[in-house]
């Protein structure tokens, strides 16, 4: 309680005071885990019951907290089968040239395919991977086969194709980054300038001099960068102009507020903006309706995604809907005058 009490205590940076609050789980050995893993695991289970229950404490970890940790426990386990399994799929959501086609692209998002839970989206064993530094691994299986499957299709005539991927905020700091992608586009064929590399705005500004020098030894080679979520982190505009970045992705809850009432068409117009200033290519994410579409289209904005234009697919979905163009390829082009 006295480190609590310690942390709590305002402080003052000049010209404002600010309060840091701490919530704290505790986990005891042997009492709560036989190893690092289990302790670890139930000490965050008493750190999250913490912050449900108000913040700002601690709590030491009781039995009753340890249904979530033991789910958390096991899904990791599985996790660590997953990729020897091949239960990790890749699906491709497309990106379109404003204001609704052609495709120009997909960005590939990671499934789990779990044989009891279903199909599990990232956000529910990603941050197990960060955890235990399997985000490595599973990273650069996912550069790997998108580069792969991009193979594919660019042997099928679709050789402008590009593909998106994410990176973590760990695989985007390893050292073996860039050797890993040099070899997955050799072993693929595939011309690095269509090859997107994702990283989203808080991972680019947490060490902005790093992620210039990890961005530039990226762009030297010909793969393009992308700063994904633009709009929710704290970037500082000298070094986003240093950034060697091809685009900014508008993140997908400002496109969302277009539609309702509130700033988000300013906060939207000014992101376009900076971005033109900056020569960047502007990608809008989470368009819907077409609303959005007319209205992102009119700014300016390149590149729409969303489920207006297409939901993520497999690689078989998308190999049938090559065969029936009705189903996505071909669809009617939006008259942004119609309105």
């Amino acid at each position: 309680s006295a480190l609590v009490h310690s942390i709590d205590a305002p402080f003052t940076i000049d010209p404002y005071e600010l309060v840091v609050t701490l919530s704290v789980g505790i986990a005891l050995y042997p009492l709560d885990g036989k190893n690092e893993r289990e302790l670890m695991f139930n000490a965050d289970a008493a750190m999250y019951h913490t912050k449900h229950t108000g913040r700002n404490g601690y709590h030491f970890f009781q039995p009753s907290m340890n249904m979530l940790a033991q789910t958390q426990l096991q899904l990791m386990n599985d996790l660590w089968l997953a990729l020897e399994r091949q239960e990790l799929r890749l699906v491709y959501q497309p990106k379109f040239q404003a204001p609704a086609g052609p495709i120009v692209g997909f960005e590939a998002l990671l499934r789990w395919y779990h044989p009891k839970q279903g199909v599990l989206n990232p956000d529910q064993f990603l941050p197990l991977a960060e955890k235990t530094g399997l985000i490595v691994t599973i990273g650069s299986w996912v550069i790997d086969e998108a580069c792969r499957q991009l193979r594919e299709w660019h042997l099928q005539g679709y050789a402008l194709w590009s593909v998106a991927v994410n990176l973590s905020a760990l695989q985007f700091e390893q050292p073996g980054l860039v050797d890993t992608i040099t070899r997955s586009l050799a072993r693929h064929s595939i011309r690095p300038d269509l090859l997107i590399l994702e990283i989203t705005e808080t991972t680019a500004m947490n060490k902005p001099e790093q992620s210039v020098a990890i961005l530039t030894r990226l762009t030297e080679m010909g793969v393009k960068a992308s700063i994904d979520d633009f709009g929710t982190g704290y970037s500082s505009l000298l070094y986003l102009k240093r950034l060697p970045a091809c685009e900014l992705k508008i993140d997908r809850a400002f496109v969302h507020e277009l539609s309702e009432a509130g700033d988000g068409a300013t906060i939207v117009a000014a992101i376009v903006a900076l971005a033109k200033a900056l020569n960047l290519q502007i990608v809008a994410e989470g368009v819907e309706n077409e609303t959005q579409q007319q209205f992102l289209t009119q700014l300016g904005c390149h590149t729409l995604q969303g489920f207006l234009l297409g939901k993520p697919r497999t690689a078989e979905e998308i190999a049938r809907d090559i065969r029936d163009p009705a189903n996505i390829f071909t669809r009617p082009i939006y008259n942004i005058n119609s309105k």
